[in-house]
């Protein structure tokens, strides 16, 4: 059974990222979602006064938040969905919890539409991508579920047969199955310098059951070419592989999959790293 675990926070983005995660789960066979919460420890005020909670009422609130999520999305879907809330913090907890279950991925929600929520939703989002436990889903915040037919796979082409997670990837398409474009994009040149160009020739073999296109895309800004790109081949999902030595160490101050998880109109699989 492959197992959907959708973050819900309650707020508009991550109850649309469930609506996806559950949309999804009905393209695929022998699928269920968990509607997560988790609500963190409160042990003390603002003025260092403590605080008498009872965890099990707060518990009790949240158990009764998600099954009315629950409700209104099993009005789309006849896909088994199980709720679950726990005290601690979201990437730890989802982390600790993911390896529980052996989930096979998550699907969270994200916005860019203010700061505030860049801030509160977006670093918790980036936060469970840097615990790289399993592929995560970011749904922005007007995206629709539409089936997967066409993913387009983001490579910088450098060292692919050691830095391509080729686990990860394969088990993402052979569950989604689509037709695949790897795209490359560079900024600098004019011409398709001959390493990338055996870089691509070592990738070929290792994608050559998936039958992948591939192109090379001239232009300055990243995520305006790959945006670009998915319009034109009328993709439905991106695939990027967020790089363990960038995003640890500055939670993706200047990574590309920050950007597209910001500016994109369409969902993005991150892939953890490892193979």
């Amino acid at each position: 059974m492959k197992k959907i675990i959708a973050p819900v926070d309650f707020s508009e983005p991550a109850v649309n990222a469930a609506k996806y995660a559950v949309q999804l789960a009905s393209d695929l066979p022998d699928s269920t979602v968990i509607l997560y919460y988790v609500y963190e420890t409160i042990v003390a005020g603002s003025d260092g006064t403590p605080l008498m909670i009872d965890p099990d009422a707060r518990r009790n609130v949240a158990m009764a938040a998600l099954n009315n999520v629950r409700n209104t999305l099993k009005n789309i879907s006849e896909v088994p969905i199980d709720v679950v809330a726990e005290e601690g913090r979201l990437a730890p907890s989802l982390e600790k919890y993911v390896k529980q279950q052996g989930a096979d991925l998550i699907v969270m929600g994200i916005t860019g539409s203010s700061r505030i929520e860049q801030l509160i939703i977006g670093s918790n989002t980036l936060n469970v991508i840097s615990k790289d436990i399993c592929p995560v889903f970011i749904i922005p915040g007007n995206a629709s579920y539409k089936k997967i037919d066409r993913a387009i796979f983001t490579s910088d082409l450098k060292n692919v047969e050691s830095t391509t997670p080729l686990r990860p990837l394969k088990k993402a398409l052979d569950m989604l199955q689509p037709e695949l474009y790897v795209v490359h994009i560079t900024t600098t040149r004019s011409a398709v310098p001959e390493a990338d160009l055996e870089e691509k020739r070592k990738l070929e073999p290792l994608l050559k059951d998936y039958n992948p296109h591939f192109f090379f895309v001239l232009e300055e800004d990243f995520t305006a070419a790959v945006d670009k790109f998915a319009e034109e081949y009328r993709a439905d999902i991106i695939i990027t592989v967020p790089r363990k030595h960038s995003f640890l160490a500055s939670l993706f101050k200047s990574s590309n999959t920050k950007k597209l998880a910001y500016r994109s109109s369409l969902p993005i699989l991150a892939l953890h790293s490892w193979e």
